[in-house]
């Protein structure tokens, strides 16, 4: 039986415990008249005559403590320890899938002959440009029906007419690479292709400067090495899926035949407005594009990637 004694004994002098946060606890006791100690979580209330809980109720024996306010949760250990690790993981992550959609945007030796959305979309590109006669009516046509094109051109030709090209870029449309003087490439080594493609691409920004130069066609789809030195270079190889033979002018009744009965859901078409008398090409395109959209077409660029 413990003594009145022992008892006050062991109600003064309790050893120390510890919290749940590792801390150690000092012995709530007092012999004082009843006081109120305030901490940011949590009010204790100590008296010489009892505790009294949160019904009204007296507990306790004299010199206990008692909790009337809840005490805010706090991260475990754990969690504090773990913290690092898990921002440390985020931004990792984070690098990464920045870093992944750069990477897999790059261009690539792959020949593109489709547009980017597919469905019932074509592309229209023209080669061998600028052409003084034709390039300026072939841009008034795009424009007055507001469809976007690519234009292929020669490093020589933009050497002579840089007005015409300031005129396409104008107009909104796309840049294609297609060698200084349309030579056959097929059987070039790759130092001899990079020097002429790094001679037509400077020909090109010194008329626009800062202008991207998106993609390079290969003069006759003679295509050797080149789509490997285009895409180091940052150019998208572009090919066709349907090539309409405008460069022996049939009649325009003819090429818009070809392009009506020949065009493929997302299809990249090949015309021309240089390297000779193109003038039933423009004429074509200003049939050929109200015939297709009355037909459910829609007008698209290529593919950036293939």
């Amino acid at each position: 039986m413990v003594s009145p004694l022992d008892r006050k004994f062991s109600e003064r002098f309790r050893p120390l415990s510890f919290g749940p946060y590792g801390h150690a606890e000092a012995p709530r006791w007092s012999a004082g008249p009843t006081t109120h100690r305030k901490g940011p979580s949590l009010t204790e209330t100590t008296s010489t005559t009892g505790i009294t809980d949160t019904a009204g109720k007296t507990t306790g024996t004299t010199g206990r403590a008692a909790r009337t306010g809840t005490r805010t949760r706090r991260p475990s250990r754990l969690r504090r320890l773990a913290m690092p690790l898990l921002l440390t993981t985020g931004l990792c992550l984070s690098a990464l899938t920045a870093a992944g959609p750069a990477q897999a945007g790059q261009p690539n030796a792959t020949v593109v002959d489709s547009t980017r959305h597919g469905g019932r979309t074509l592309a229209l590109t023209f080669d061998d440009g600028p052409n003084p006669t034709d390039t300026p009516r072939l841009l008034k046509v795009l424009r007055e029906h507001r469809v976007k094109a690519v234009f292929c051109l020669w490093g020589d030709h933009v050497r002579r007419h840089p007005e015409l090209v300031r005129a396409i870029v104008k107009g909104g449309h796309t840049l294609c690479n297609h060698t200084m003087r349309h030579d056959d490439m097929s059987t070039w080594s790759p130092e001899d292709i990079r020097a002429d493609l790094e001679a037509t691409n400077a020909e090109i920004r010194k008329v626009v400067p800062g202008v991207p130069i998106r993609y390079f066609r290969a003069p006759y789809g003679s295509w050797g090495a080149t789509p490997e030195v285009a895409a180091e270079m940052g150019m998208q190889p572009l090919g066709w899926r349907l090539a309409i033979g405008d460069w022996e002018p049939p009649g325009t009744d003819e090429l818009v035949r070809r392009v009506v009965e020949g065009v493929t859901p997302g299809a990249v078409v090949l015309m021309h407005d240089g390297g000779g008398d193109r003038s039933q090409t423009v004429e074509a395109v200003d049939r050929i594009v109200p015939l297709l959209r009355a037909d459910g077409w829609r007008f698209d660029r290529p593919a950036r990637r293939g």
